[in-house]
């Protein structure tokens, strides 16, 4: 798995950049469309090219991707093609119609965001009004029958104590819990080193992880803890560009949906070839294909575990590619940030945001 798949096992496609919303770790700086994007015509023949690679599903996000006018479309093709569909929504636009809509497709999950088990935690976050509005959602989808749907969270210090209420909500609807890690992309560059949980909450969500894994999604989201002892369900290494990949509304293609940076970037689905060529021939894929070594964490006992954490954390908090995850729960004292600047750090990519006030200045609000 570590020298790559014939096709990822996990493709992400934000089909748009355009969002209502302005969350404040928005990993792609959601907010305004690009011009760019994918038309539909050009996302119909990804699709096929998906089809043909056997990739057995798709997880579909944005910004807003249900903003698109064409989205159910693309959603049908990719059924009726044989591609699953996973798509994460704020639920904006996710009423009683839609939700019977959904509920009648095959092939196809949903997977709500919210941010705090209550809407003041939430809207600090997403925005005033959001935490009702994916409530709502949530509660078309149950009367609709849909089942098991799936409550994605972004893990934060200020929710970090509320796991528990997080899974009562999931599991209240008959859905599933879906745990993320936040990464320093996109605007969340700006307020990751406010946001991170800290290396005691981190300890904390280990412990809740064993006693609850088995219920809950986590993806490659925390390997990285592993370094504390038992290793917790879920994918144990870092799978960029090996098993993992996205492509962005405008058919670019990265190692993973939180490396959207040019560094990172192994071609675009336009490009002759399209996507098969790009996942097989990229020469960014294939460099990260290969054995990587262990850096500064050869010497720790606890590397094996947790194989020296999130590439996407280490390169966007300046951290090298070998060094140790900014989140490492091993370092004690000897902090991998200590000492290092947070301005030389690499920058994301562009910001779409359509605000006027700051990712940072949204952070701070949510101090008073």
């Amino acid at each position: 798995m570590k020298r790559g798949l014939a096709a990822p096992i996990c493709l992400t496609w934000e089909l748009t950049y355009a969002c209502n919303l302005q969350c404040v770790h928005c990993l792609s700086s959601s907010g305004r469309r690009d011009p760019r994007e994918l038309t539909t015509a050009e996302a119909r023949q990804v699709i096929d090219e998906l089809h043909d690679l056997q990739v057995f599903y798709v997880n579909i996000g944005g910004g807003e991707p249900t903003i698109r006018g064409d989205f159910f479309e693309l959603v049908d093709y990719a059924v009726e093609r044989g591609v699953g569909v996973k798509f994460s929504t704020n639920g904006s636009r996710l009423d009683a119609a839609v939700a019977r809509r959904l509920a009648a497709t095959d092939y196809l999950d949903v997977q709500i965001s919210i941010d705090g088990a209550d809407a003041p935690t939430n809207d600090a976050v997403r925005g005033a009004g959001s935490f009702a509005m994916a409530r709502q959602a949530m509660d078309h989808l149950a009367a609709a029958g849909f089942g098991n749907f799936k409550v994605s969270v972004v893990l934060t210090r200020h929710n970090a104590g509320q796991l528990d209420e997080f899974l009562d909500l999931a599991e209240g609807y008959g859905a599933q819990l879906r745990l993320t890690r936040l990464r320093p992309s996109g605007r969340g560059a700006d307020t990751w080193h406010e946001l991170h949980p800290t290396q005691a909450q981190q300890r904390q969500v280990y412990r809740w992880l064993l006693g609850h894994g088995e219920r809950v999604l986590t993806g490659d989201s925390f390997f990285h803890l592993n370094a504390l002892g038992e290793s917790l369900p879920g994918l144990n290494l870092c799978g960029a560009g090996r098993v993992v990949c996205l492509i962005d509304p405008v058919g670019d293609v990265y190692a993973c949906p939180f490396v959207i940076h040019e560094e990172f970037r192994a071609g675009n689905v336009r490009d002759p070839g399209g996507f098969a060529a790009v996942w097989r021939d990229s020469p960014r894929f294939l460099e990260l294909r290969q054995p990587q070594s262990a850096g500064a964490c050869a010497s720790c006992g606890a590397f094996d575990a947790c194989q020296g954490g999130c590439m996407a954390a280490k390169f966007f908090t300046g951290l090298p590619l070998d060094g140790p995850d900014p989140e490492c729960v091993t370092s004690g004292d000897d902090h991998p940030l200590v000492g290092l600047d947070p301005a030389g750090a690499p920058r994301p990519g562009v910001d779409r945001s359509w605000g006027t006030t700051s990712p940072v200045q949204l952070t701070r609000n949510m101090r008073r």
